[in-house]
């Protein structure tokens, strides 16, 4: 049991609300009596209901009457519960994509209040600023917050990120994003802290906060681009600053058919995609299935107008569309197997568009890899699928809320 100190001194107070207060947030959604807040915080009861007290004051917690017939009454206090007051502390997680920008509102139980998406009408800063700007408006509005109310705010966005002022430093995907200081008009708008982060690494925090236990994860984000975060124990690995960079990988020449002798040069087509993600992204897969379907008319392939048709027709027996999806995890394995061989991840978890593949593609990557390792990672698809960015967006943010609200409350 913890020592108990007088709970008048103000720094020991602050101390028991913020342990009372992290106990009812592992309980969240569950309200919880003060019984239990005694026997998770191992403080006194007299301890714990000074500090509910000022919780409640402070507009952290909401009471509930006590449920009937449950928990036994003590005296002079019925089994009253106590959960978060989740409005106290919203935060606004932003997934900002080169087509699509999604504004997700949560509040401070992790409760999703609001998402609006928007489409970007055209690919270029001013249209994305004027997709981001919409969608945050709508959000705000159907969640009843007000701008002033948001406690903290994490952007993701395509490309690489300077890790300390938040400025996006290449972002092909979106011409002109480089020059926009999106941390800064955010701040502007927003008075509290505000994070710029690569889709990718939200991506892998949310991957990883899907899991229980340690251990090491490569998350990946798959779709017309490609990127992936490394998570270790719990905490996003960055190196030196751009680590998870797959897209840039090489792929290497014999590869079976690949057909694509210029991605393996950077930047070849001018468009700033690395040479694997014009090697196996989804442009470059229906690219291959409809070369593969003009070869082979009588495949389902000639239908396949995008790369979950090409997994479709996969999964539906098609030989041909099978071959297809065999050629591009076999690219994959062969360009991440150095990664696997580096980091040995316990898990690759694939997120964005092409987790809609089901296990056509897990179970031919998973093959590949096992020539190519030696400790294969389990392949698995991503829960949250295309949600992945978004959800980690918001968690990064109550992270960041969580960590100042623990030190002042």
């Amino acid at each position: 049991m913890q020592e108990e100190r007088p709970a008048g001194t103000p720094v020991l107070r602050r101390m028991n609300r913020a342990a009372v207060l992290d106990a009812v947030r592992r309980r969240a959604p569950e309200p919880v009596r003060l019984a239990e807040l005694t026997r998770l915080t191992e403080l006194t009861r007299p301890t714990v209901a000074q500090a509910v007290e000022d919780l409640l004051a402070g507009g952290w917690l909401r009471q509930h009457a006590p449920r009937p017939g449950g928990g036994r009454a003590t005296v002079g206090r019925p089994a009253t519960r106590f959960s978060l007051n989740g409005r106290a502390a919203p935060v606004l997680g932003l997934d900002v994509g080169p087509h699509t920008v999604t504004a997700g509102i949560a509040d401070l139980a992790g409760e999703r209040l609001a998402v609006i998406r928007r489409a970007v009408s055209r690919r270029d800063a001013r249209h994305l600023l004027e997709a981001v700007d919409e969608a945050t408006g709508a959000a705000l509005a159907t969640a009843g917050v007000a701008a002033g109310q948001i406690r903290a705010v994490t952007a993701a966005t395509p490309g690489i990120v300077e890790v300390t002022t938040g400025r996006v430093l290449f972002a092909p995907s979106v011409p002109g994003w480089s020059e926009i200081d999106l941390a800064g008009r955010l701040r502007a708008r927003f008075s509290c802290a505000v994070t710029v982060e690569n889709d990718a690494n939200l991506a892998a925090l949310a991957a990883a906060h899907q899991r229980t236990g340690a251990g090491t994860l490569l998350a990946v984000q798959w779709g017309e681009r490609l990127g992936a975060g490394v998570v270790i124990d719990g905490r996003l690995h960055r190196g030196a600053g751009q680590a998870g960079e797959i897209g840039f990988i090489r792929p290497n020449a014999h590869l079976p058919d690949a057909r694509l002798p210029d991605a393996r040069l950077p930047d070849a087509a001018g468009d700033g995609r690395g040479p694997l993600e014009r090697a196996i992204g989804a442009e470059a897969i229906v690219d291959l299935a409809r070369r593969r379907a003009a070869e082979h008319p009588e495949s389902g392939l000639a239908r396949a107008t995008d790369a979950a048709a090409v997994f479709a027709a996969a999964a539906g027996g098609d030989p041909i569309a099978a071959e297809v999806v065999d050629r591009v995890a076999a690219v994959f394995a062969e360009a991440v197997a150095p990664v696997v061989l580096v980091l040995s991840p316990h898990a690759i978890v694939i997120g964005g568009g092409i987790a809609r593949a089901g296990s056509v593609l897990l179970e031919a990557i998973a093959r590949h890899l096992e020539d190519l390792t030696l400790t294969p990672p389990s392949v698995e698809l991503s829960e949250l699928a295309e949600g992945t960015v978004l959800t980690g967006a918001i968690q990064m943010a109550l992270d960041e809320v969580w960590r100042d609200t623990l030190t002042v409350c």
